[in-house]
């Protein structure tokens, strides 16, 4: 037959209902006797052996005849808590899920950027006299506006195509429909379009 081990959480609420118990001053003896238990009863809870001890009702009725609160429990829990996990546990373990915050802005970053269009090459999407604003540093997604500055000095407003190892592929030269193929190795950067302004 094998032996039973109680799960790692449930022994710590057990160990925890036990803390509490001493700290008033009872026996398992005498806790059980406040609930018509024996002493064996009480200390299934202690162990970790008698399935409920998770239960709000069953919490309730321990700490009641502690003349205590689940919440004095759950304060006993979180101060025996140890963040280290057991080293005598086997099985699978895995780390909590943990989300954190977005990461802030850096200071570094570069500050989004405006270009007025000068022509309908991009019509209907933007024609002349519309204001792009681009991020620098930010790549686009395909079909997204972007601003491309190249070696020779010269910026262009297209739309992404895609991209590989040597070359980008873009749309909107001269035309929407028409596309633009530039080598990586003319491009200084490239920037996606965030918005688009009607000044």
């Amino acid at each position: 037959m094998a032996r039973f081990v109680p799960d790692p959480e449930v022994l710590r609420l057990a160990e925890a209902l036990g803390a509490l118990r001493r700290e008033r001053g009872l026996s398992q003896a005498e806790a059980g006797a406040r609930l018509d238990m024996t002493s064996q009863g009480w200390g299934l809870y202690e162990s970790g052996r008698r399935p409920g001890l998770f239960r709000p009702d069953v919490q309730r009725r321990l700490t009641a005849a502690l003349e205590a609160t689940p919440e004095d429990l759950a304060l006993i829990l979180a101060r025996t808590a140890s963040p280290a996990s057991d080293p005598a546990s086997s099985g699978v373990e895995s780390r909590a899920r943990v989300f954190e915050p977005a990461p802030a802005k850096s200071l570094s970053a570069a500050a989004p950027r405006r270009l007025q269009l000068s022509s309908d090459e991009l019509a209907p999407w933007a024609a002349s006299g519309v204001v792009v604003e681009y991020q620098p540093g930010v790549w686009p997604r395909r079909g997204q506006g972007c601003v491309i500055e190249t070696r020779d000095g010269g910026l262009r407003v297209r739309l992404y195509d895609h991209a590989d190892a040597d070359t980008l592929h873009l749309l909107g030269s001269g035309a929407l429909d028409q596309a633009e193929t530039l080598l990586r190795s003319e491009v200084i950067s490239l920037s996606a379009v965030t918005a688009r302004l009607d000044i």
